[in-house]
């Protein structure tokens, strides 16, 4: 079964996944593996990574998502908060609201990533308060994201689709 994986990243942590979904399906049946262009929708089975922006997925893959026209999908992404698998899945609900008609979603899989400095140094600037303080921490707990065991979680996802 022909695919794609077709993501977006912004910091690298996405790219990590994609590459990591590239090593573990066949080679042979991947038609497109890039950014989000219109020769990714040849295939019958598309993997779109996204990086999370404003509780969604980025304008890049957003726009993507509105050019499927049946394949399958399988959603991965990246989000700077992590830990709370509520959170990744309100998330992924608001992903699938921008997808086009007639595609079947196959799975999905999220993980934290680490956020560019700037973040932290924006934090740095707030008042002190026990939001600034939480938000410091899942920054620092964010950087080394996507780690191993994100790595082998995302595999273990792919298994009933790949």
């Amino acid at each position: 079964m022909s695919y794609s994986i077709v993501y977006s990243s912004r910091t690298g942590n996405t790219a990590n996944l994609a590459q990591t979904i590239r090593e573990a399906l066949p080679a042979e049946d991947c038609i497109y593996f890039g950014e989000p262009d219109p020769k990714a929708l040849e295939a019958e089975t598309i993997y779109l990574g996204f990086w999370t922006d404003k509780g969604s997925c980025d304008e890049a893959s957003a726009e993507f998502l509105k050019s499927l026209t049946g394949q399958r999908l399988f959603l991965f992404g990246t989000a700077g908060f992590g830990g709370a698998p509520a959170y990744f899945e309100q998330i992924l609900d608001r992903v699938k609201s921008k997808m086009g008609s007639g595609v079947t979603v196959v799975g999905s899989y999220m993980c934290q990533g680490r956020m560019p400095m700037s973040v932290r140094e924006r934090y740095m600037q707030m008042e002190e308060s026990p939001r600034r303080t939480a938000m410091l921490k899942n920054f620092d707990a964010a950087l080394n994201h996507p780690d191993a065991e994100d790595l082998t979680r995302l595999k273990a996802a792919l298994l009933p689709n790949g």
